[in-house]
């Protein structure tokens, strides 16, 4: 099967969502639909030889529906540009026809006099037509819609002599709509406005040197781009010439911009802050970081989270229900108890404009959606509803170490020196010693030695690596070593000094080497796979929710015990293998429920995948962590972890206010009808005005609520 996508113009409400599942599904050859009520977006897979079967049928039931590629690029719109000026103008007529059969009527005037009724009439013509139009197609279809309610009741409100509140009801329901359409619009254009942040176009160097601007689009992968002080990135690339600082919040979340130099790569959407640069194009606009992450936050989109699921579950039955009630209202107090028809008439009218659980059933992608789009402006790409609200479930969280609490690179931590000789000339001695092995604890010294300033060193000669032990090689002259503790008692210089100098370094999880010459040692130097800046506040703050940590890795239980001390982990297990991480997981999924795994998305897969929720570190610019992981963190910050935990109570708390306020404001009415103290235009607004608060509330999640320390 092929896929289409199609933009439906007047789509934001589950009503017209239940009304196209309904239509397509008895057209042959359709498949599965995937919905985006914020977009307006509907995805369509097929066998079908062309999409005109497909939008003809949604035409049939009254859809805006535009072909594949004929628009909806996504891009932020006007609000008021979605909503012509001629509808305002008939909608400003039909409130005023309405507002003037209510003073005729108030004056003394029967509510069934001519004047009274040409006025209602006009109203209800001039401004509820099209939902007298929609209702007709619900009914056609055995739909059970707000369209079909709205209409029984104006024309049940007719048929009992009720002619000036049959025009306010439809104009108010009418007016209404308008609004909900326009909020939803700022809706989607203050979430799509998070993604949509590249240029259109770049500054390329041309084959005859000169630069011009091209369309991004039309941007090769490869060519030079350059890129001006304050303007946006407009893809990815690694920079050539130059050097500024980034503004990379967009992508990795980061607060403060990141210092970039030749070599250092650059994300589509990123803001350059200061200085000019150059950059070679390494993805085009389709396969940016930027462009894999909207993807990704669109797929997200169309999977329905737990709580969503159980809504739509729920108004299925909760609908038919309420007619059905509303049926009895009518008929049975007459006929048992010789109540006034008209009364319990209209008091069934009352509750049939209540009956659609559009407000409800809106609550839940609005906030998820909000919760998603929140995660990815701080660099938490979250793939699915169900992982954001799950998150809050999470009792404890097992990370791996290289890459995730430390940096993942060896770097020198201690210089000893064991004779009256300079630390920096000590230094300097094993580096030359070193600058010829590709052992990272080699590179880690030679690295330490060089720093920024790539300082030079001493040519050495006859340089042998010995395998399992260290190094050796002549410097001005002299023969020197810098190896193990093993190479060191081969050699017959592991004095006790030396001795209790490397027994401390191994006790702090470091790995120690010794430099020697042919007659004594000379230094001890620590080396050290470094601590995250950000991995002790990280821990705390998930001590602050009431997480466990637990680490686990490859290294020995020494070096676990004392990295984990380090940053504050409450268990370290050491010498796993990755069947025994994998059997980790198992275990703590068994202590706590619901586990999260933080790894790079690559070696620790078997234990991601096992996790309730898996975490990849350092996802910018990574297809497979963005692909494979369940949650992908667009940096190296640990921080970001009890941030998503955090969003996704506070997502979960959004989501349970909005379901209690949809079904307060319906409960509240339902016994006002019930009691004769609701009237339909004041049903109007209480459906409507519910729509309207839980989608305020769904996007106050836009405005942050993710700090763990409101969630201590």
């Amino acid at each position: 099967m092929k896929q289409s996508i199609f933009i439906i113009r007047n789509m934001d409400c589950p009503t017209e969502e239940a009304l196209i599942r309904k239509r397509l599904a008895a057209l042959p050859g359709v498949g599965e639909l995937a919905f985006d009520l914020m977009a307006r977006r509907l995805a369509v897979s097929h066998s079908l030889s062309s999409e005109q079967p497909i939008l003809a049928a949604l035409r049939e039931i009254g859809m805006q529906a535009d072909a594949p590629g004929d628009g909806g690029n996504g891009h932020k719109t006007d609000p008021s540009s979605v909503i012509p000026a001629k509808t305002w103008a008939w909608m400003a007529v039909s409130g005023i026809a309405a507002l003037g059969a209510e003073v005729l009527a108030w004056s003394g005037a029967s509510e069934t006099a001519p004047g009274v009724v040409a006025l209602a009439l006009f109203s209800i013509v001039t401004g509820g037509l099209g939902t007298l139009k929609k209702g007709w197609i619900a009914l056609k279809t055995f739909t059970l819609n707000i369209n079909f309610l709205m209409s029984v009741a104006v024309l049940g409100a007719v048929a009992i002599g009720e002619w000036p509140e049959a025009a306010v009801v439809i104009f108010l329901f009418a007016l209404a709509e308008l609004i909900e359409t326009l909020s939803l619009e700022r809706a989607k254009n203050a979430i799509g406005g998070l993604m949509t942040m590249t240029p259109a176009t770049a500054n390329v160097r041309a084959g005859n040197g000169e630069w011009r601007e091209i369309p991004a689009g039309d941007v090769p992968v490869g060519l030079i781009v350059r890129v001006r002080p304050g303007e946006r990135i407009p893809l990815d690339g690694v920079v050539t010439a130059g050097a500024s600082s980034v503004n990379q919040a967009p992508i990795t979340g980061e607060s403060i911009p990141v210092d970039k130099a030749p070599g250092d790569p650059v994300f589509a959407g990123t803001v350059n802050e200061r200085g000019a640069f150059e950059f070679r194009v390494t993805a085009n606009t389709g396969n940016t970081t930027l462009s894999r992450i909207i993807r990704s936050v669109q797929e997200a989109q169309g999977q329905r989270a737990p709580t969503q699921r159980f809504v739509d579950q729920f108004a299925r039955y909760y609908t038919p229900a309420v007619v059905g009630l509303a049926v009895l209202v009518a008929i049975m107090p007459p006929l048992l108890f010789g109540g006034d028809i008209t009364e319990w008439l209209y008091k069934a009218l009352v509750l049939l404009v209540i009956a659609c659980p559009c407000a409800l059933v809106i609550s839940t992608p609005v906030t998820v959606v909000s919760g998603l789009a929140t995660a990815a402006r701080r660099g938490i790409l979250v793939k699915g509803g169900i992982h954001l609200e799950n998150g809050r479930l999470i009792k404890a969280v097992a990370l791996d170490k290289t890459g995730t609490i430390t940096h993942g690179r060896p770097a020198l931590t201690d210089t000893i020196p064991l004779v009256e000789r300079p630390a920096e000339e000590l230094l300097q001695l094993a580096a030359s010693v070193d600058a010829h092995s590709e052992h990272p604890v080699a590179a880690a010294i030679v690295a330490a030695w060089q720093g920024d300033a790539a300082r030079p060193l001493p040519d050495a000669s006859d340089f042998e690596a010995l395998a399992g032990r260290g190094a050796k090689a002549t410097v001005d002259g002299q023969t020197y070593h810098v190896g193990n503790h093993r190479l060191v008692e081969e050699l017959g210089l592991c004095g006790q000094r030396v001795e209790e100098r490397l027994k401390r370094l191994e006790q702090e999880g470091k790995t120690a080497v010794v430099l020697v010459s042919v007659h004594e040692p000379l230094c001890v130097f620590g080396v050290a796979d470094t601590v995250r800046g950000h991995s002790a506040e990280a821990m705390r703050e998930l001590h602050a929710l009431g997480v466990r940590s637990v680490m686990l890795t490859g290294d020995n239980p020494a070096t676990a015990r004392a990295i984990a001390d380090q940053v504050g982990i409450d268990d370290a297990r050491g010498n796993l293998l990755p069947e025994d991480k994998l059997a980790a997981i198992g275990e703590l999924l068994g202590r706590h429920g619901h586990v999260g795994m933080v790894g790079d998305g690559i070696n620790d897969a078997p234990a991601l995948a096992k996790a309730s929720i898996g975490f990849a570190m350092g996802a910018a610019g990574t297809d497979t962590a963005i692909e494979t992981a369940d949650v992908a963190l667009m940096d190296d910050d640990l921080r970001k972890l009890p941030r998503f935990i955090a969003l996704s109570r506070r997502t979960s708390q959004v989501l349970r206010q909005n379901i209690a306020l949809a079904l307060g404001i319906k409960a509240i009415f339902f016994a006002l009808a019930l009691a004769g103290q609701a009237t339909l235009w004041m049903a109007v607004f209480a459906d409507m005005g519910a729509s309207l608060l839980v989608v305020f509330n769904g996007l106050r999640l836009l405005n942050g609520g993710d700090d763990p320390a409101r969630e201590g």
